[in-house]
């Protein structure tokens, strides 16, 4: 029996961790490279792989309806170590999936480490292995450390693309006064191990939300560096000084919109706005503030979050910061299955390719680690069809913008979701179904229908990728 061909990756966040058990599952041998902690960073706080640095929610877990959902589903169905330790570890989130970060983490790094084909090697690997050192993916994320990021800006011929990436505050739950706040999901919608009450929600008046957007205007924010003062950011990841900044109304028509939720409190009227809060992990002691990501000083943060109903006494288990996010000019640089074009031996996966999420980013790496093991097995595996959500986002990532035309300096390639704009549109012959009266649908219902046809599709389509796979690797072996 030929000894197993090797593949290195390197980074132990989502994409990394995700490519070393797919590669590995799939009859290749892994070196899982990991700088912690060796070499920290500015956001990470442990050595434990896929630490979470940003929100616990993986977001929706709607497969019928939801794009980001339909990622889940698939993933699931192609065993995903990611997946598996999210539901093992999840905590109640309303409609969506969101976990245990400290569970999460540690289930990941318990599977990689006890996997009889992974090595976790800890150390910085700051040069780009030359074609005769084998298969190599890079998942190093928006934290690559600058070595290694000059390696691949020299390699790539190319100046990178970044943008900001914040992180929200985290409230000790027993420092929420519960005579202001009160439970319930947005519509009273349950999720996966939720019961649809399950987000803490913080009322405004009118008078408080004008008082509360003044205070974010006037604050006293961050300092960039340099070399981050003309990064822009990512519309998905806005710091709330940012949001209130665009206009007044922005943010309670955004994170802290009022619709869907009732206040049970005697004696009030209708919430003018509503910050909610998530559970951040199982024991329910630490709650997320949802969308409340900031660039604000320490001081300032917590003064003008206690302006809030219901958190004038909150403690803070952790306070907002923010990072700058590095990505690649994907389109241009990399092929179909995400190998360098002028260096093929190297792959890269994760939030460096420019998909924007830690779902997206640990497909992205599952991808890879399938890619990287095929070839490395003396095969290549056909792309997932563009009709599922793996296979729209690796659309977008090589080949959704290949223009190389620029809009106010900026190429227009720019990090993305999943989302159901990323997918072919339904055959010509597809037609809406009719209620029992025999009517089209109409509104949202239209909209819910045309979903569930491309999920639907979605999930056949990926069926038979997955039985094409195992055919091909299985004639490789």
């Amino acid at each position: 029996m030929q000894d197993k061909p090797i593949i290195n990756i390197v980074g132990g966040g989502l994409a990394g961790t995700e490519a070393a058990w797919q590669a590995a599952n799939a009859g290749a041998r892994v070196i899982l490279h990991e700088m912690r902690p060796t070499r920290g960073t500015d956001a990470h706080r442990t050595d434990g792989l896929a630490e979470l640095v940003c929100s616990n929610s993986f977001r929706s877990d709607d497969a019928n309806a939801n794009a980001v959902g339909l990622i889940h589903q698939e993933m699931r169905r192609c065993n995903s170590l990611v997946m598996a330790s999210a539901d093992a570890n999840q905590v109640p989130a309303g409609g969506a999936l969101a976990v245990d970060r400290d569970g999460f983490s540690a289930a990941i790094t318990k599977a990689l480490r006890e996997h009889p084909d992974i090595e976790i090697r800890r150390g910085e690997v700051t040069t780009l292995p030359g074609a005769d050192d084998g298969l190599w993916i890079f998942a190093t994320g928006p934290l690559t450390s600058d070595g290694l990021a000059a390696e691949i800006a020299a390699a790539t011929g190319a100046d990178e693309l970044a943008f900001f990436d914040a992180i929200a505050p985290i409230v000790h739950r027993e420092s929420i006064d519960m005579d202001k706040a009160w439970f319930q999901s947005r519509y009273d919608k349950a999720g996966p191990g939720g019961t649809g009450a399950d987000y803490l929600n913080c009322p405004m008046d009118e008078a408080q939300y004008n008082a509360f957007v003044d205070a974010l205007l006037a604050a006293e924010q961050v300092e960039f560096k340099e070399w981050e003062k003309n990064t822009p950011y990512f519309d998905g990841c806005l710091p709330i000084e940012e949001m209130a900044a665009r206009g007044r109304e922005t943010l309670r028509h955004g994170p802290m919109k009022p619709v869907g939720l009732t206040n049970p409190h005697p004696g009030t009227s209708k919430s003018y706005a509503v910050v909610q809060l998530r559970q951040d992990n199982k024991l329910g002691t630490l709650w997320n503030m949802v969308g409340f990501q900031t660039k604000m000083r320490y001081g300032a943060q917590a003064d003008i979050f206690r302006m809030i109903p219901g958190l004038e006494n909150a403690e803070f288990a952790r306070l907002g910061g923010l990072h700058r996010n590095t990505y690649m000019d994907s389109p241009r640089l990399l092929d179909t299955q995400l190998r360098l074009r002028s260096r093929p031996h190297l792959r890269f996966a994760g939030q460096m390719t420019g998909v924007e999420g830690y779902v997206e980013s640990s497909a992205c790496g599952l991808m890879a680690g399938r890619f990287a093991a095929a070839e490395a097995m003396g095969c290549e595996l056909a792309n997932p069809p563009p009709t599922t959500a793996l296979g729209a986002l690796l659309n977008h990532v090589t080949g959704g913008h290949i223009s190389a035309e620029t809009v106010q300096g900026q190429r227009s390639f720019q990090p993305m979701n999943v989302n159901f704009g990323l997918f072919p549109p339904l055959d010509d012959d597809w037609t809406y179904p009719l209620d029992e009266n025999g009517r089209k649908p109409k509104g949202k219902a239209k909209s819910v229908a045309r979903r569930h046809a491309m999920t639907d599709r979605a999930r056949a389509d990926l069926k038979n990728w997955l039985d094409g796979e195992s055919g091909t690797l299985a004639a490789a072996e």
